[in-house]
């Protein structure tokens, strides 16, 4: 949101600019602001990447088979939990008993999705998943990676046979031209997740934020002028408090299950790739 160059994009720049700026300028890509090659959505996407490094390291040190603490038991939760929602839950309910080798792959894809949307809610910083290009990215992984486990667990021409739609033992040319139809239905429906992915959870975000901003300046706008109204201002300050909470916890349930829905679809989506009728 908002073009403006934040602290932490000056500051990258300042520390990484010049080399990324000779790589762009190598590969001919020209950045919009030369000055400033790295943008706002990478420079945060760079400090998502930094949290959750520095965030598991610390977990590691911390794991304890007979005393887990409460960061563990949360994270546990995220895998594994009583409502049957944790990613390994998904997966065993959708993939079977292979399920928790994709485990990897696909929390970390849901955990830096959830981090991207919830790092907007800390003043001066950003959703990188605001700007379209992130969630675009991230689909673009998603649909190589259930793509590739498909062709690994199939073969590339029995991962492909899946895109000429069920053997209905039709003799030809019938069977031909439903072939050719189902070629065409299944390569627009998977290239329409894409599409899917990464309208859904840009809008959202992008939504979210902007609401989230807006009305926390307006609450600083409604405080500062109470505070011009003398003893009746101080009274009523208790309002632009209070007021921007409701949309920090909208945020939060946007962030949350924005990143719950770009992690159950990656796992349905590797489901039907190695499913054995494929």
């Amino acid at each position: 949101m908002g073009e403006g160059l934040r602290w932490v994009t000056i500051l990258l720049n300042r520390l990484l600019g010049k080399p990324v700026g000779a790589l762009l300028q190598a590969l001919h890509i020209h950045p919009a602001n030369p000055e400033y090659p790295i943008p706002n959505h990478v420079a945060f996407e760079l400090v998502v990447f930094a949290l959750a490094a520095v965030f598991f390291l610390w977990l590691r040190t911390r794991i304890s088979v007979d005393r887990p603490g409460g960061t563990q038991q949360c994270m546990e939760a995220l895998l594994t939990n009583s409502m049957g929602v944790g990613i390994r839950d998904l997966l065993d309910d959708n993939v079977g008993h292979d399920g928790q080798k994709y485990v990897a792959m696909i929390g970390s894809i849901g955990f830096f999705v959830l981090i991207c949307n919830l790092v907007g809610l800390f003043p001066t910083f950003m959703s990188p998943t605001a700007v379209v290009s992130v969630p675009l990215g991230c689909a673009i992984v998603v649909f190589i990676y259930y793509n590739w486990v498909g062709v690994v667990k199939h073969g590339l021409l029995g991962h492909g046979k899946h895109f000429l739609g069920p053997d209905m033992q039709m003799p030809p040319p019938i069977s031909w031209i439903i072939a050719l139809l189902m070629l065409l239905i299944e390569t627009v429906s998977n290239l329409a997740r894409l599409l899917s992915l990464t309208v859904r959870l840009w809008v959202n975000i992008l939504v979210s934020e902007i609401l989230y901003v807006l009305f926390l300046g307006l609450m600083l706008e409604m405080y500062l002028f109470l505070g011009h109204l003398g003893k009746i201002g101080y009274v009523g300050a208790i309002i632009p408090l209070v007021g921007p909470v409701p949309f920090i916890l909208l945020h939060i349930f946007v962030a949350v299950l924005q990143a719950f829905v770009f992690t159950i679809l990656p796992v349905i989506y590797v489901a039907g790739a190695v499913a054995e009728e494929h």
